[in-house]
C-alpha cells in the first residue's frame, strides 16, 4: 500500500494503483466502491493536460489524443454507471485550451484531486483487509469516548441496584458504535443471549442452526438432543465449529 501511495503522491504515477484496483475489481464492486473509475478519471485528466510521463512507463503518453485513446480503452466498460462523467471528460476537448473558463474547470483543475484520491485508495485498501484507514490510537480513543456515557449510566444503575459487574471478559451492555468502527464479525447465541468467544465458539448443528458451544453442551448432556429451533435431533459430535 505504501509503495502505491508513494508512486501516486510523489511520482504522479497511477499505474500501480490502477493495476491493484483491477485485481480487486470484484471486491470493490461488492462494496459499491467507485475507486477504480476515480483512478481512471484522474489518469485521463493527467494525460489530457499534457503531462509527459517519466521514462520506464511506455504504455501511456501525455496529450489530448492519447487521453481520448485511454478513455476508449480503459473507461468504456464504466459507461453503464458513469456515462455522464465520461461524457464530461471527453466533452472538455471542445474548450481546449480555455479549460479555466469552461464548465469542466473543477474537474480538470482540482488541486486537491491527488490527495482526495490517495485518501480514497487508503480507505478502500484497508477496508478490504478489514482494517480502519484511521490511526489505531484515534479509533481506540474515539470508541472509548462513545462508550464512556454508557458505562457511566451502567455504573449508576448497578449502584442503585447494589449489583456488580460479574462478567470477566465481556461488556455487560451493548455499545452502539457506528458501522465504520466494526471490524470483526460477532455472534450472539440465540439461546443464552451471550456473545461467543474463542473459548465458547459458535457451533452449527446438522440442521443448520447455530448456538454457542456451552449452550450445545447444556442442551445435549453428551447425548442426542432436539434443536431448540426445529424438530431435528442430532448428537453434539455432529456439530461443526464456525470460525469468524
Amino acid at each position: 500500500m505504501y509503495h502505491i501511495l508513494h508512486e501516486m503522491k510523489n511520482e504522479r504515477n497511477l499505474v500501480p494503483a490502477i493495476e491493484w484496483a483491477r485485481e480487486k475489481s470484484d471486491d470493490l464492486e461488492k462494496r459499491g466502491s467507485n475507486l477504480e473509475f476515480e483512478l481512471g478519471k484522474v489518469q485521463f485528466v493527467w494525460l489530457f493536460v499534457g503531462k509527459q510521463l517519466q521514462k520506464g512507463r511506455p504504455n501511456l503518453y501525455g496529450g489530448r489524443q492519447h487521453a481520448l485513446e485511454y478513455a476508449r480503452q480503459e473507461l468504456s466498460h464504466f459507461r453503464p454507471r458513469h456515462l455522464r462523467e465520461i461524457q464530461q471528460l471527453c466533452g472538455a476537448i471542445a474548450f481546449t485550451p480555455h479549460l479555466r473558463q469552461s464548465p469542466y474547470r473543477r474537474m480538470f483543475l482540482n488541486s486537491d484531486a491527488w490527495d482526495e484520491l490517495a485518501t480514497s485508495f487508503t480507505k478502500e485498501f484497508c477496508a478490504l483487509l478489514g482494517l480502519s484507514a484511521d490511526s489505531p490510537l484515534y479509533i481506540a480513543a474515539t470508541a472509548g469516548a462513545i462508550a464512556l456515557p454508557h458505562f457511566s449510566k451502567l455504573q449508576e444503575i448497578m449502584k442503585e441496584k447494589r449489583t456488580e459487574w460479574t462478567t470477566k471478559h465481556e461488556i455487560p451492555v451493548e455499545i452502539p458504535l457506528p458501522p465504520s468502527y466494526r471490524f470483526h464479525n460477532i455472534f450472539v447465541c440465540p439461546v443464552s443471549k451471550e456473545q461467543t468467544t474463542d473459548k465458547n465458539p459458535p457451533m452449527m448443528m446438522p440442521c443448520g442452526h447455530v448456538v454457542a458451544q456451552e449452550t450445545l453442551v447444556n442442551l445435549s448432556r453428551n447425548t442426542r438432543f432436539k434443536c431448540p429451533y426445529c424438530p431435528n435431533e442430532s448428537h453434539p459430535r455432529d456439530a461443526m465449529k464456525i470460525y469468524m
